[in-house]
């Protein structure tokens, strides 16, 4: 069983940067995607990127393309999100996930955006 665990959410201003981490306990080996999805409160989880073992990212959500950067250290088996250029409406619950055949998720980590 994967566990991926979430740090370095919290309290941002407008403008301001944060930077998030999920560690993986899979394997370092093993070829896999990772995401990051964010859920804002009574919307649904979307995706925001993902990064494969070969380092191709995909943003698959246009309001963060230019401002988000999801990137990767193969070594810590951690991936990051990178955010800069916070807006309010940032403001949600961030998920890490992993997919090696399997779909796992960390426990999420609260971003709070304050104007």
């Amino acid at each position: 069983q994967v566990q991926l665990v979430e740090s370095g959410g919290g309290l941002g201003e407008a403008g301001g940067s944060l930077r998030l981490s999920c560690t993986s306990s899979g394997s370092l080996a093993e070829i896999k995607t990772m995401a990051w999805y964010s859920q804002a409160p009574g919307k649904e989880r979307d995706i925001l990127a993902r990064i494969t073992t070969s380092g191709t990212t995909v943003y698959a959500d246009c309001s963060v393309k230019g401002r988000f950067t999801i990137s990767r250290d193969g070594a810590r088996n951690t991936v990051y999100l990178q955010m800069t250029s916070l807006k309010v409406e940032d403001t949600a619950v961030y998920y890490c996930q992993e997919t090696n055949g399997n779909r796992y998720w960390g426990q999420g980590t609260q971003v709070t955006v304050s104007s």
